[in-house]
């Protein structure tokens, strides 16, 4: 379930913060079993872009408000359990859930797909690296008998839309916009060409480089390890290739054509093909094909008939979540460790963890359950231990 707007947007009112929970929690208890079930489930609430970007105080009282609203809520709740989140932990659950879909957490780490996101304030990249990792960037996941030394970094401001914005303050600075004097706002009056949307793309990327403290960075001043085995790109990676209808395993040479192709077109042609779209999605969707390109082929070094990069949201029949991930990472050891002990003893009754809070940038996702991959827990004699095992 989705509601809007986020919690964000209650920057100037922090204290309706916590009223507007009621939807999620009302829908949360009915799926759970009423009251007395309630009582028994926890709850977490993980704010992500959209309240790192906020002044600290802010933040603190949007959190407060939520502490007040799910204390009084029924749930089982604990005041540390609504933060705030890193951006790189985000990217962590995320490739947990990627790789709980394919069936291959708890693996070989060589076999795991990497993920990174796209979203509209920020960009996520995480994935396991064989190379020497700054401290701060790395981080170790353990799931079952396996360990993953994973690179996991959050890009501020590389989202999308916060590179859209810079890049229209960019054109304002240049007088590519004019004044309106019917609306008094700045429109933008210049025409689509794809070229210079990704030479000034990988410009804005390379800001800061000079504040680099690695032996070398990719992004601004951010260090990012050689991109190795496959990748599942998602949220605007994906709905930009959906746009232009393009495979899941097209390669970056796919973008540079479609995005030409659009670029190049005048209004009136794109208005008549794309009849159910805006004249807002033309330019957001010209502007992220070449964004996309100056960021996995100009910065990252991917190269352009590359298809190990694959762009969708879901894997199988499971929808990739980041808040599908930071459930598993929260509850594996009671998952494990009720898989082993059900092979000698009679289960107990343990608390449900069914529900959690996951607080978007533009809306709010609550994951009760999730569509869970045709897996089952078994004793491999072989390996002396439990796996997880996909059903065919």
């Amino acid at each position: 379930m989705r509601v809007s707007p986020g919690l964000s947007s209650f920057a100037a009112d922090t204290a309706r913060a916590g009223e507007s929970l009621r939807p999620l929690l009302e829908f949360a208890k009915e799926k759970v079993g009423g009251e007395g079930a309630a009582a028994a489930t926890e709850v977490r609430l993980m704010a992500t872009a959209g309240l790192r970007l906020l002044e600290e105080g802010v933040r603190e009282a949007i959190l407060v408000s939520c502490r007040n609203a799910l204390r009084a809520s029924g749930f089982r709740f604990e005041d540390s359990w609504a933060k705030v989140i890193p951006g790189s932990d985000e990217g962590i659950y995320a490739w947990i859930a990627a790789n709980y879909a394919l069936g291959t957490l708890g693996g070989d780490p060589h076999k795991t797909i990497g993920i990174i996101e796209l979203g509209g304030a920020s960009a996520q990249l995480t994935f396991v690296s064989d190379e020497v990792l700054p401290l701060e960037l790395s981080t170790n996941f353990t799931f079952g008998e396996t360990t993953y030394t994973l690179y996991s970094n959050s890009f501020l401001n590389f989202g999308q839309n916060a590179a859209q914005d810079s890049y229209h303050q960019i054109l304002k600075s240049r007088g590519g916009a004019s004044r309106s004097n019917l609306e008094n706002q700045y429109v933008d009056n210049g025409s689509g060409n794809y070229k210079k949307c990704r030479s000034s793309s990988m410009i804005m990327m390379q800001e800061g480089k000079e504040k680099c403290k690695y032996q070398q960075c990719h992004l601004g001043s951010n260090f990012v390890p050689e991109l190795l085995g496959h990748f599942l790109a998602t949220e605007n990676f994906y709905f930009t290739s959906k746009f232009f209808g393009l495979d899941r395993s097209s390669s970056l040479s796919d973008f540079v054509v479609a995005g030409e192709q659009l670029c190049n077109k005048d209004l009136s042609t794109l208005r008549q093909k794309y009849l159910n779209h805006s004249d807002e999605d033309f330019s957001r969707y010209c502007f992220s094909s070449a964004y996309i390109v100056a960021l996995l082929h100009d910065s990252l070094g991917v190269p352009l008939d590359d298809k190990r990069i694959e762009y969708s949201n879901q894997i199988g029949d499971t929808h990739i979540e980041w808040a599908l991930g930071a459930f598993i990472a929260n509850t594996k050891d009671r998952i494990l460790g009720a898989s082993g002990a059900a092979a000698t003893q009679a289960p107990k009754h343990r608390p449900l963890l069914a529900v959690l809070g996951a607080f978007l940038a533009c809306g709010v996702f609550l994951g009760l359950r999730w569509r869970k991959p045709k897996t089952k827990i078994i004793y491999d004699l072989e390996k002396g231990r439990y796996i997880m095992t996909r059903i065919s």
